[in-house]
């Protein structure tokens, strides 16, 4: 993908792949971990398409204050208050190796209802191109 509108395209075609995955693990009544995780890596990756669509460059992080942080640094801003990320962030890695972590359903659909609000906020300020 050399075009950057592809490129960011992308991004988000990748975060509602995510999405649409973590709802399916949700609707099928488990693995909730794993619809944790995947609600996770959509919202990193709708962070990462935004700062793309900018033209911005991201670290290579699960981070999703960190890659907040850099969104509202850059014009337009999407509105991402209210949206507690730091729920989100542990999902990425440390849900995948803490073998005592075992979210339930109301878990994993407040996860997904937190990559939905980042979706929808950073959908708000992008080109219409650029959606996926």
């Amino acid at each position: 993908m050399s075009d950057p509108t592809d490129l960011v395209r992308g991004w988000f075609r990748k975060g509602d792949s995510d999405l649409h995955a973590a709802r399916l693990l949700t609707a099928g009544g488990e693995p909730y971990d794993t619809a944790c995780f995947h609600a996770q890596q959509a919202a990193e990756k709708y962070l990462k398409g935004f700062l793309a669509s900018t033209g911005q460059p991201f670290p290579l992080t699960h981070n999703l204050e960190e890659l907040e942080l850099r969104c509202l640094a850059v014009q337009p801003t999407p509105d991402l208050m209210g949206i507690n990320l730091t729920i989100l962030t542990p999902y990425a890695v440390q849900l995948r190796y803490d073998a005592s972590f075992w979210p339930d359903q109301a878990t994993a659909q407040e996860a997904i209802t937190l990559a939905e609000q980042v979706r929808h906020a950073i959908l708000a300020v992008v080109p219409p191109e650029t959606h996926p």
